[in-house]
């Protein structure tokens, strides 16, 4: 009734199932918050290093964005940035809006970042009344909490610890 299968056969199909089944579970793995904001045409430099984890609603395009702790930095000596442990918005291609968890010191006073739009190859950061410009190649990478785009090796051992990028 049953016809015993060769050896070779047996491990060839046990070879093809293993080769289907690992490709169909790499394709249902999240992509990083990183990946995701590259693919809503953004760069992922407007995120600091350290994204622990993030949620996503494909269908209305609402967001959070978890880091370990707040996180501040300096960028090119002259902005100071503030993100809170949890960053949230709405997304869509090219517009960030509604952003609640990331501010920016203008002057003495914290204002926070409502909106970000991408403009051909800028990006315009919207603090509500006001708005500032800036080319998309500033934010190919993401800056270091605690350090910015300034990291020595010795800073970027002891921020590092503590914000490991992950996609889980």
């Amino acid at each position: 009734m049953f016809r015993e299968i060769p050896m070779s056969l047996t491990n060839i199909f046990y070879l093809l199932f293993l080769f289907f089944s690992t490709t169909a579970a790499s394709r249902n793995e999240k992509p990083s918050a990183y990946e995701e904001l590259q693919r809503y045409d953004f760069p992922m430099g407007i995120l600091p290093k350290g994204v622990k984890d993030y949620e996503l609603n494909t269908k209305t395009g609402e967001f959070a964005a978890y880091l370990n702790s707040s996180c501040s930095f300096r960028l090119e000596n002259s902005y100071q940035l503030n993100y809170e442990p949890v960053i949230k918005g709405v997304i869509s291609k090219g517009r960030l809006r509604e952003l609640s968890g990331v501010s920016v010191k203008v002057l003495l006073v914290w204002v926070n970042i409502v909106e970000v739009k991408r403009k051909g190859d800028n990006l315009e950061f919207s603090v509500g009344l006001a708005s500032a410009n800036f080319p998309v190649d500033n934010f190919e990478e993401c800056p270091q909490c605690g350090c910015g785009l300034d990291c020595t090796d010795e800073e970027e051992n002891k921020f590092g610890q503590n914000f490991l990028v992950s996609s889980s």
